[in-house]
């Protein structure tokens, strides 16, 4: 899909919530690299529109696991939580040109590189963005806080497990994130046989 096709679907998803603030952060996003950043620098996505594919396969693969689960998550959280969760990845990866020996003789390539401009934390950064714009329910803050899991094996009292406690349904952004990142998406290494 298009980088263009993957942009109107996003930004129609968006729209469709009716929330507001919307129109702002869809402002915001569209005059941003978020439909042209990199959703990792070697991992999943690492090459231009992967941010944006990766944020559209999340939620699409969030909506099957609410769905299954019969969970009484509401369309328009579903499709916040699952488009916005990384949004602390705007404006965040920049290029750089790199050398690598290929058959015996050097060449240069551009690779992504991270600057991190607002060094907040994960989740938190992409729930600091987004309240920049509309208010998000209590189930979308924990859930996007906490996509990424555990903060560490050996930390068994933090705000964690306080969170999953209180709202159980913020584990399925995780597996959604997770899933998407590892069975639903490549990153060039792969796609060259690397």
């Amino acid at each position: 899909m298009s980088i263009e096709s993957l942009k109107n679907l996003i930004v129609e998803n968006l729209k469709a919530t009716k929330r507001e603030g919307m129109d702002n952060l869809i402002n915001w996003l569209v005059n941003s690299d978020f439909f042209t950043a990199p959703a990792s620098t070697r991992y999943h996505g690492d090459y231009e529109g992967g941010l944006a594919e990766h944020s559209f396969k999340t939620m699409r693969v969030y909506e099957k696991l609410v769905e299954t689960f019969k969970r009484n998550i509401p369309k328009d959280s579903i499709i916040i939580i699952g488009l916005l969760h990384d949004v602390c990845k705007v404006n965040f990866y920049k290029t750089e040109t790199r050398n690598r020996k290929v058959d015996g003789k050097w060449e240069q390539y551009s690779a992504y590189t991270i600057e991190d401009q607002e060094p907040l934390g994960h989740g938190a950064k992409s729930i600091i963005i987004i309240n920049r714009y509309l208010k998000l329910t209590e189930l979308e803050t924990y859930s996007i806080m906490w996509h990424m899991g555990r903060p560490s094996e050996y930390m068994e009292n933090c705000s964690y497990n306080g969170a999953v406690e209180k709202h159980p349904d913020c584990l399925l952004l995780h597996l959604a994130d997770n899933m998407s990142s590892n069975m639903f998406e490549e990153s060039t290494k792969q796609k060259l046989g690397g």
